[in-house]
């Protein structure tokens, strides 16, 4: 079992003395990304704030590499951990180059001189985030995507042990996100960065971390791995979903299945459908899908939009109770889709729903 590197012990957290969130106990091992997740306003930035010390813990401990994180000298833990914050900062006259040196600072000396090594170190934290063409602009003259990955260039020119960041990915459009959370997965995995950071888009927290830490009410939720979190009544406890679901298994956010008796009826299998389907979701159709196995990628979206689903167990021939039902439910549809089946030897009776659907003047 790997060793602890991040621990927090019965933490608690909050402003002014009070406590918000109470109890926080888990263990971040070296190399890992760690990501929070849950409903606005919740706790997420008080926390990420008060394991790297902006904030004064109202009780318990965090526990960094064996020792208590209150131990560290502000220019020993700026060495070790870098703090990419969603406070905007306003400087004065400085470019995107002079931010990202304050990278280095923790390692001048006291008037702060920047080496040849360090002005290097600068350029390359610069060209890790494709930022390069940005050095010589004004801060305060570029967008917030752009500060965004300046301010990821600064923390990763400090060359730290550990990296904060709450809502990395806000103002970055989905080239750019994808990108820095690339740019966070290569230094978490190569280089044994861990990486603690805060998200809104749970689908791309789903793909990028390691640990998940959910944040809900006065204690942590539930922490765990992804194949643990991201489970659709979890989920849909945690931020109170009651007009959509979320779907774990391709870890998107699905709107509300259209009201109402089947419609339309849409054969499908192997992904097919799943235009279709989102099609007549956005036309407010319902509708029925089928005989999908239970195992075929098409049944995982059809269960949540459908307004029916007849299924078949995996690798079993259609049965006459599959068929007779899928029959029933033609009949009272206004028509049949095909949304381009090719039935084999096992589930060959679906032509015969097809012969069906056009001897009733369904099928589409």
């Amino acid at each position: 079992m790997a060793d602890k590197y991040i621990e927090t012990r019965n933490l608690a957290v909050g402003y002014n003395g009070k406590a918000i969130i109470k109890d926080i106990c888990v263990s971040i091992e070296k190399g890992e990304i760690v990501t929070l997740i849950g409903p606005n306003g919740a706790g997420k930035s008080t926390i990420l704030k008060s394991i790297s010390r902006q904030l004064q813990l109202i009780d318990g401990a965090v526990i960094l590499d064996g020792s208590d994180l209150c131990s560290f000298s502000g220019k020993a833990l700026a060495s070790k951990m870098a703090v990419v914050l969603t406070d905007r900062i306003r400087p004065d006259l400085l470019t995107c180059h002079d931010i990202v040196a304050t990278g280095r600072y923790p390692y001048t000396g006291r008037l702060g001189l920047l080496s040849s090594d360090d002005e290097e170190k600068v350029d390359a934290a610069l060209r890790s985030v494709n930022a390069e063409e940005l050095g010589n602009r004004d801060f305060d003259a570029i967008s917030d995507g752009q500060r965004q990955r300046v301010l990821l260039a600064r923390a990763i020119c400090q060359e730290p042990d550990i990296i904060v960041l709450d809502e990395p990915t806000s103002f970055l459009d989905i080239r750019h996100k994808l990108e820095l959370l690339n740019i966070l997965s290569v230094m978490a995995k190569e280089k044994g960065i861990t990486v603690i950071m805060s998200l809104h888009e749970i689908d791309l927290a789903q793909k990028v971390s390691d640990k998940i830490i959910c944040v809900k009410g006065k204690q942590i939720y539930d922490y765990g791995t992804p194949e643990k979190i991201f489970d659709e009544g979890l989920i849909k406890g945690l931020y109170e979903i009651d007009n959509g679901f979320f779907d774990p298994v391709f870890g998107s956010i699905e709107l509300p299945k259209p009201e109402g008796e089947p419609k339309v009826f849409v054969i499908s299998s192997g992904g097919t459908g799943i235009p279709i389907y989102r099609r007549l979701q956005k036309e407010k159709v319902p509708f029925a899908a089928g005989i999908l196995y239970t195992n075929d990628i098409d049944y995982q979206l059809a269960r949540l939009l459908a307004a029916q689903v007849i299924t078949e167990e995996p690798f079993a021939e259609i049965s006459d109770m599959a068929f007779k039902l899928a029959a029933e439910t033609i009949s009272k549809c206004e028509h049949v889709i095909n949304a381009g089946y090719k039935p084999g030897k096992i589930n060959g009776r679906i032509n015969d729903l097809l012969v069906l659907a056009e001897k009733c003047n369904k099928l589409k």
